[in-house]
């Protein structure tokens, strides 16, 4: 009994052997490299990631879509948060010798952690399978690529919701995830940068409940700085300001105006319970100077 025992486990331990080998011996089929825009990344922070991925000579033809994940981890190796996605063009239309190259912003969670993280990234499919990249493998296919440093939420510019805002709400199945409604008119102040920046400005709106798209505009006292339509889905906008847009003041207070507003238990006849007046819904609002 003791030598079947014996001999069964000699084959698990072949078994498990020549996977490592096949899996040892796959060629890559890619070679990953990120770039960020600074190494120092304040929590809360907007950080735009180009991401590039040579494809081998030799790679094979992909028969599936491959996401991308990426894990930023902290100093003891344990996962913050994640960018994981389908990168633009699908995996499917890799070809050999492609390089594959796209740039994609995050907000940097306000995560309870400061200091030194590193990014790993890596392909796998659906089904959890990983692909071998030419990279510094952690292990199980997860490539270290790059070292960044965490800092406080407070090396940031301290951006107060003032007039003409609804309280934070929150998505119930990820705290992560914030937003803010508006009314037809608010206000975001903030000490003066003085110098060029770049507002930062993640919104979005309920256009089935509006005949019409929204129209955005976006002042500094009574300077026009940006009027834009609001897109159908959740957009991105990054508006620059000059130092002289800002003026001379110590405090600047940047207004944000829609021109229609709703009210969601009217516009839906009663299918929704809402009945304050909401304008415009901020994901993020961040004031980056340059």
């Amino acid at each position: 009994m003791k030598s079947r025992v014996f001999a069964w486990f000699l084959i698990a331990l072949t078994v498990v052997a020549v996977g490592c080998r096949k899996s040892a011996n796959e060629p890559p089929v890619a070679t990953p490299t990120l770039a960020l825009d600074h190494l120092r990344v304040p929590l809360g922070s907007p950080l735009n990631i180009t991401y590039e991925f040579k494809v081998a000579q030799n790679a094979p033809a992909f028969t599936e879509d491959y996401r991308v994940f990426v894990h930023f981890v902290d100093a003891d190796d344990e996962m913050m948060w994640t960018d994981d996605h389908f990168p633009p063009t699908p995996t499917t239309q890799w070809k050999p010798g492609q390089t594959i190259k796209y740039n994609r912003l995050l907000f940097v969670p306000v995560y309870p952690y400061v200091g030194e993280a590193t990014i790993d990234i890596g392909l796998y499919n659906k089904g959890g399978k990983r692909l071998v990249l030419a990279a510094a493998d952690k292990g199980q296919h997860a490539y270290r690529m790059m070292k960044i440093q965490v800092l406080p939420q407070t090396e940031n510019l301290y951006l107060t919701f003032k007039d003409g805002w609804h309280l934070t709400e929150t998505a119930p199945d990820n705290p992560g995830n914030e937003w803010h409604w508006t009314k037809k008119d608010s206000t975001i102040s903030f000490k003066n940068p003085k110098k060029d920046s770049i507002f930062f400005l993640e919104l979005g709106g309920q256009p089935k409940l509006l005949a019409e798209p929204q129209a955005v505009t976006v002042s500094v006292g009574d300077q026009l700085i940006s009027a834009f339509t609001l897109a159908p889905n959740r957009e991105l906008r990054q508006i620059a300001i000059t130092a002289a847009q800002f003026g001379q003041a110590e405090q600047v207070e940047l207004k944000l105006h829609a021109d229609k507003t709703f009210v969601p238990t009217v516009a839906s006849n009663g299918a929704q319970s809402d009945n304050r007046e909401l304008g415009l819904c901020v994901y993020h609002a961040f004031v980056q100077p340059k």
